[in-house]
């Protein structure tokens, strides 16, 4: 198709997917890229640069495509989410963008969550891991190694509610107290109401990309993580429609925890996935006192909200912290950090995150040793203490490299490491 104001690279070729939306990914991919907003104008190069490296040492080409959302976008279209942006995002379906910032009254939410649900990236997927050389709060940093499924466009992120002193929140109460029967729920008074969506079609088609996930990855459980204990008919469906995905669409690829304990006293088959659960709050105690004991996290999105950043703390925080929105035969990687827009343009963050956001890009393209140089190269650099500001101060006898330098050194380390 044609784009207004944005240009599609003269070389390069689409990634398509095939009829089981598995993507089909040529040496020399178009990618789209939006560097974001604040602190986005340093990092989206910095990791544009690496990238590109770790496509080159393997032998193979990114044809960058720039295209625009938030500020920039509004610079150029007047409007913060243009049609080239979102048709561009579909039509090459491998894409990579910063962080943005959505501005009061500008008509949407959030920028990022719009572009979740105007091209169904249903999961945001955070894996946590520790890099040798960067400083943490816990004793053991190593022992953190989970990655989250985080279902992305319903729950609180339907944003469905109504805003205290309308006419549409009290009807909204009348009819819950009236005709639904919760006359003693809702106190006098202002008040606000939102309403949680969970469904089954939405549940098991993240729990399925969980699962597939492990099972691709040689990792041994999902645990489904919820607060059914009290939300009985939305988490706790939740977790329902969950092991009935398990059990109903796996055979003998996957046990659940009680099967296991029951018919093999603990013992998990070789090679199967063990899907067990947990309620949400303890799932937060649990990944500090039994790290080590889980690998694929699966809930809904503000469990999911909560459960990645508190694993992202123990790793040395969202600096750090990689993640990627995927659909069907579609990714768009992103950081987990906001936009930080008083550090913007300084040349002074650290790019990491949005580097090895990049990563998980190249894994799901099927490019793992592109990928695992671009890990190796970053945790070198690390190692060698050549890093930027917000770990240099908590680092003896490190250097303290800007944004573009930062990105050069692991390049560097990318090449004598191919």
């Amino acid at each position: 198709m044609g784009y207004d104001k944005v240009e599609v690279p003269a070389e390069g070729e689409k990634v398509a997917v095939d009829e089981d939306d598995e993507l089909i990914v040529p040496d020399d991919p178009v990618i789209p890229i939006i560097h974001g907003d604040g602190i986005g104008t340093d990092v989206g190069p910095a990791a544009q640069k690496v990238l590109q490296a770790a496509a080159d040492a393997t032998g193979r080409e990114i044809n960058w495509m720039r295209v625009y959302a938030g500020e920039s976008a509004r610079e150029k279209y007047d409007e913060n989410l243009p049609e080239d942006t979102i048709e561009a995002l579909k039509e090459f379906k491998v894409s990579i963008k910063g962080p943005l910032t959505t501005p009061v009254g500008a008509g949407f939410r959030s920028l990022n969550v719009a572009l979740r649900k105007k091209l169904d990236l249903y999961t945001n997927i955070r894996p946590t891991y520790h890099l040798d050389g960067v400083p943490s709060p816990v004793k053991q940093p190593e022992q953190m190694d989970m990655v989250t499924f985080r279902e992305n466009t319903e729950d609180v992120y339907a944003g469905i509610e109504w805003e205290a002193g309308t006419d549409e929140v009290q009807e909204v109460k009348e009819f819950v107290e009236e005709q639904m029967g919760y006359d003693d729920v809702i106190h006098d008074g202002e008040v606000g109401i939102g309403v949680k969506p969970i469904t089954e079609f939405g549940t098991k088609r993240l729990v399925r990309q969980a699962i597939d996930y492990a099972l691709e990855k040689d990792r041994d459980s999902v645990t489904l993580v919820h607060k059914g204990n009290i939300m009985k008919f939305t988490e706790g469906a939740f977790r329902d429609w969950g092991y009935e995905v398990a059990r109903e669409e796996y055979g003998e690829e996957v046990i659940t925890e009680d099967t296991l304990w029951e018919e093999r006293d603990g013992e998990p088959p070789e090679d199967a996935v063990v899907v067990n659960d947990r309620i949400a709050d303890n799932m937060l105690q649990q990944i500090l006192t039994r790290t080590d004991q889980y690998d694929v996290l699966a809930m809904p999105n503000l469990n999911g909200d909560y459960l990645s950043d508190a694993c992202g703390a123990q790793i040395g925080g969202l600096g750090i912290a990689p993640g990627a929105n995927i659909g069907d035969g579609r990714v768009l990687a992103e950081p987990v950090h906001g936009s930080a827009p008083k550090y913007a343009g300084q040349d002074k963050v650290n790019p990491t995150a949005m580097i090895l956001s990049g990563r998980i890009m190249l894994e799901f393209m099927g490019w793992d040793d592109a990928a695992d140089l671009v890990r190796d190269a970053v945790e070198q650099t690390i190692v060698d203490r050549k890093v930027t500001y917000d770990i240099e101060r908590q680092v003896e006898d490190a250097e303290k490299l800007a944004t573009s330098e930062y990105a050069e050194a692991v390049v560097d380390n990318l090449y004598d490491l191919a």
